[in-house]
């Protein structure tokens, strides 16, 4: 994959069980669970789901004691990082310390007493667990929404100064920070505002985005920006759909800003009248076959001989339209079979998974050449 020219914001790392979130780590994506956390089976499903999509972490809403009993089994079940989401109540918090969690998503300004602040704060301390300080515009304090009138970039960095102030008088450094509001302008303006007042990483997302289709432009467009500048070191795309949506969509927008690189790449035209084949029903069958492939590849489906030849010798594997009867298939760069005109999917999808692993033991070849393991 071609270098990002993105420069990334210099930022403190800090660690959420086995991922690392800011510095020089990859930017990580996650996603959250919409199953009744104390439907364990049903829970532990959809986060191994979420897993084999490739998060990277995973949240869970704990908003009782017995959800957070429900945590614990949960936790013994998984291996992805949990986050627990936690509004208000220390004694959850606390709990789910205990059972595991490897970071809170707790606002420690409104906990309550000094005391119980300390407490959590003193917990996350002792197990070496982060916080994550996550603001959002539609829960702002009663006194901010008085001070702006309504919902700004400026409230929101406020509102999150607040819980940061508090962290740091407790000397507690290990947190991240998310300023999320459903219009991604005040979104982008609040990341960049708060970006230069603080180390810690930034979690991004774009709250309450919409269904599939329009919260994933929605979320491209915001995120977009945001990652352009730099800013940003772990995502959630917010979409009203099937979680492991915001998991595609996330490792999506960070391969087409050459950020991350897993799964495959296609390079597919729109189709037209000079195509020789189905571009669009073999897109579908080819992109439903091989989810599963995390391999980082370029693959390329163009429906004719224009701009198809051109398209293909620049990706790891490409398939291009030209002679209806025999469609052209390049590996490389280079000529490499013709496949017919028609039933060639299962063909295409065999050297695909081929090439795919092809590149797999290369990739381990070189890294026991140079000694040092993944």
């Amino acid at each position: 994959m071609i270098e990002s020219p993105i420069k990334r914001r210099v930022s403190r790392q800090i660690s959420v069980g086995r991922v690392k979130v800011g510095g020089d780590a990859p930017i990580s994506v996650q996603s959250m669970t919409n199953t009744e956390t104390t439907d364990v089976k049903a829970t532990v499903a959809q986060v191994s789901a979420l897993a084999d999509a490739g998060a990277d972490i995973v949240r869970v809403s704990v908003p009782s004691l017995e959800a957070a009993d429900a945590f614990g089994l949960i936790r013994q079940q998984v291996d992805v990082p949990l986050v627990a989401d936690i509004h208000f109540d220390h004694k959850i918090a606390l709990k789910v310390v205990e059972l595991g969690v490897d970071c809170l998503r707790i606002n420690p300004g409104n906990i309550g007493r000094e005391d119980r602040v300390r407490a959590v704060v003193s917990a996350c301390r002792d197990n070496g667990i982060p916080i994550r300080i996550g603001v959002n515009a539609g829960s702002l304090e009663k006194d901010l929404q008085k001070k702006y009138g309504e919902p700004t970039p400026e409230a929101l960095v406020e509102s999150a100064m607040r819980h940061i102030d508090i962290l740091d008088k407790l000397d507690f450094q290990e947190f991240k920070v998310s300023l999320k509001a459903s219009e991604i302008f005040m979104t982008v303006a609040a990341y960049r505002l708060i970006a230069n007042q603080i180390e810690q990483p930034l979690h991004l997302g774009i709250t309450e985005a919409g269904g599939l289709r329009s919260g994933t432009v929605k979320s491209a467009a915001g995120l977009g920006m945001l990652l352009m500048d730099g800013i940003g070191d772990t995502l959630r795309v917010s979409l009203a759909a099937d979680p492991v949506e915001e998991v595609k969509v996330g490792f999506d927008l960070l391969r087409a800003l050459r950020l991350r690189t897993r799964g495959i790449n296609f390079i597919a035209c729109p189709s037209c009248s000079r195509q020789t084949f189905d571009v669009i029903g073999t897109m579908n069958q080819l992109e439903a076959r091989l989810e599963d492939v995390k391999t980082a590849m370029n693959v390329a489906v163009i429906g004719c001989v224009v701009n198809g030849p051109g398209e293909a010798r620049e990706a790891d594997l490409g398939f291009t339209g030209g002679n209806p009867d025999s469609l052209a298939l390049f590996i490389d760069g280079k000529p490499a079979a013709r496949l017919p005109g028609s039933d060639f999917i299962d063909e295409l999808e065999s050297m695909i998974r081929q090439k795919a692993a092809d590149k797999e033991r290369e990739r381990a070849a070189l890294i026991a050449a140079s000694g040092h393991s993944e």
